[in-house]
């Protein structure tokens, strides 16, 4: 196991940033134009997917180098954890704020997060170029939310940019420096590595993969890391790039290949110089887990859609479930029968076909006969998803009452066919309509509407406030003072 760290030993540490905020407020635009490179239109949609990290090298206005990792956060509703689980590894938030904008539910979110952990931040008001923008009005909205930047009656750092033209960018760089120098981020070079897992997929090729960030230490090629219930001995690294490396150390992103099973995203991970350090270490942190049922118990009159779930990462799969599972309706309600990460295989296949109704659902990822990948957003999926509830939630027969009327005089009776002269109280009446008999209230009987006049002129039917003849067939009679109550069935 590692030594405890010393104090003598902590040398300075890069600041690891995570970028939040609304979708389509300019979160990836920024790292974009921060990376060079062309973020945005890899992904699905135009929106994050997952948690991603990124290394920036640039030199400040004091000719000295500084280091940056970035985590980009999806901004979609569906993402919340996934956003969370940012926060909880970021040392630095940047709270993305649109000028056209401003503070949307997704901002409040994670500014609620921030707040509560007293983690660190600035504001990037965002998209300054764009015609209609007004940096003044975003930080009247932040204000009307509770935050109150520099130079608007607080203390919050705030930076106003555009990712397109690249104004203010290297303001804003210059003010996570400024933090990161204040908060004095420090770490034990020394020590064997340590981190949080952000992110683990299955890789056709390596296997299963989780991306980890560096709190601490340095992970060296040769070790062995351990997360949850999960060992990997690390026979060789990718840093940020892609790029294989013998080690890296605190606040860089790493990419551990070849686990023995998925680690838990959101979870720390270790790493030993002897794989019997990695077991003896897995074996301390081991809890029996929460017994979980695929069966839950059927409650009257409510049906089930048997959902299978398979997605590129662990990410997106806790995304999908998070969100589908908000999706029941009164009389059915999606259940998740199999969930995993990596391609849809025969096993999916036959789960489903063994589960009456049964669907397969895939998220970035491929069916194992190399048909084309499936790659819809996911608010495009729980749409669908939503439709397919609708169409399987069993229809029940629901009275309606299309209208009433107050029975006024009773001209005959003969034979169950009784002609009286009515008012309508409420709604439409119609020939052909069934009615209950209401007297003081209560249901007494039905009868039947055979005939309607209005104006001694025969009609099909008669609306509010108008007075009629009717002719009522039913073996009860009516009297003055009952009304008749005209119902019909639909189906729901």
């Amino acid at each position: 196991m590692s030594p405890q760290i010393s104090k003598e030993n902590k040398i300075p540490r890069p600041p690891v940033v995570g970028i939040f905020g609304h979708i389509d407020h300019g979160k990836s635009s920024l790292i974009d134009y921060i990376r060079k490179t062309n973020i945005t239109e890899k992904e699905a949609g135009g929106i994050t997917q997952h948690v991603s990290a990124y290394e920036v090298m640039r030199q400040r206005k004091d000719g000295k180098m500084s280091k940056i990792t970035f985590l980009d956060t999806p901004g979609h509703e569906a993402f919340k954890s996934i956003r969370t689980r940012g926060a909880s590894v970021a040392d630095i938030a940047t709270l993305i704020v649109s000028a056209e904008d401003g503070v949307k539910p997704q901002t409040l979110e994670v500014l609620k997060y921030i707040q509560e952990t007293k983690l660190p931040y600035l504001v990037a008001i965002t998209k300054i170029d764009k015609p209609s923008a007004d940096p003044m009005r975003a930080k009247q909205s932040l204000a009307e939310n509770g935050v109150l930047v520099e130079g608007y009656g607080g203390e919050v750092p705030v930076v106003e940019l555009s990712a397109k033209t690249g104004q203010g960018v290297e303001d804003y760089l210059d003010m996570i420096d400024l933090i990161a120098d204040l908060e004095n981020f420090t770490g034990e070079v020394e020590e064997n590595g340590s981190g949080v897992i952000i992110e683990a997929s299955l890789d056709p090729k390596r296997g299963v993969t989780a991306v980890g960030i560096i709190k601490n230490g340095t992970v060296r090629r040769g070790m062995f890391a351990a997360s949850g219930e999960s060992l990997t001995p690390l026979r060789f690294l990718l840093d940020a790039e892609n790029t294989q490396v013998d080690e890296l150390t605190f606040s860089s992103p790493v990419k551990l290949i070849g686990w023995d099973k998925l680690p838990p995203i959101g979870e720390e991970f270790k790493t030993f110089l002897k794989k019997d350090d990695a077991i003896d270490y897995l074996e301390s942190i081991k809890t029996k887990p929460a017994l979980k049922t695929l069966r839950a118990e059927e409650a009257e009159g409510v049906t089930y859609l048997p959902l299978i779930i398979k997605t590129d990462t662990a990410g997106s799969l806790e995304a999908i479930q998070h969100e589908l599972a908000k999706n029941e309706r009164e009389r059915i309600k999606p259940r998740f029968i199999a969930t995993g990460v990596g391609s849809v295989n025969e096993n999916d296949i036959k789960s489903a076909i063994s589960t009456s109704g049964a669907l397969v659902v895939s998220f970035h990822t491929k069916i194992e006969s190399n048909a084309a990948s499936l790659a819809p957003i996911i608010y495009e999926l729980t749409d669908k998803i939503k439709e397919v509830l609708a169409e399987r939630e069993p229809k029940i027969e629901v009275e309606v009452i299309a209208g009433s009327a107050k029975v006024l005089k009773l001209f005959s009776n003969a034979k169950g066919k009784q002609v009286i002269g009515a008012r309508v109280l409420t709604g439409t009446l119609s020939r052909g309509n069934v009615v209950k008999i209401m007297r003081r209230e209560a249901e007494i009987g039905h009868g039947k509407v055979k005939e309607l006049q209005q104006a001694k002129i025969a009609t099909d039917s008669v609306s509010e406030g108008s007075e009629f003849g009717t002719m009522i067939e039913s073996k009860l009679e009516i009297a003055p003072g009952d009304v008749l109550q005209a119902i019909s069935r639909v189906t729901q």
